[in-house]
């Protein structure tokens, strides 16, 4: 059986000014800060002698892959993403960046906020603008019924309020 697998669709480009905020320090947290420091560990670990046989080594070399693979993909990322400002509609329209509050069939509520695809945290109720349940609620207004189509099945709800700040 084969390991290959599609190459996923690419995501919006587009993100909320604390996104970018948010993505901009973690760039200069790992360039400023975490490089330097793994730089001089493994500097230190091949200073020791037989690098062959050295995990000290070949860890910092390990974790320096792996930060540079970040610091890559931050540098295209920033590149691309295009910052969405938020605007007062008051019109109860469902758009990027607002918390949206849906309940289920079975009156359930839950509160999401449509963000872009590097800000997701199921935690907070920050959904991607690319989910199925954003781009069922995108362009809707308080009162509208939308049914979702997810891998469990169809669920319908009803926004119930729409809000530019969190409750």
């Amino acid at each position: 059986m084969s390991r290959w697998r599609p190459p996923s669709e690419k995501s919006s480009p587009y993100i909320t000014a604390e996104g970018h905020a948010r993505l901009k320090a973690e760039f200069e947290q790992l360039w400023r800060v975490r490089r330097p420091e793994v730089v001089r560990a493994l500097s230190a670990a091949a200073a020791e002698g037989d690098r062959s046989e050295n995990a000290e080594y070949q860890y910092r070399k390990k974790e320096l892959r792996e930060i540079d693979a970040r610091l890559k993909y931050l540098t295209r990322r920033l590149e691309d993403v295009k910052v969405v400002e938020p605007q007062a509609r008051g019109d109860g329209r469902v758009f990027f960046g607002v918390w949206v509050e849906v309940a289920d069939e079975d009156g359930e509520a839950r509160h999401f906020r449509i963000v872009g695809a590097d800000e997701t945290d199921t935690s907070r109720g920050w959904i991607s603008v690319d989910s199925p349940v954003a781009r069922a609620l995108l362009g809707r207004a308080e009162g509208d019924s939308v049914k979702v189509h997810l891998p469990v099945g169809e669920v319908e709800y009803e926004i119930v309020a729409v809000r530019q700040t969190a409750a």
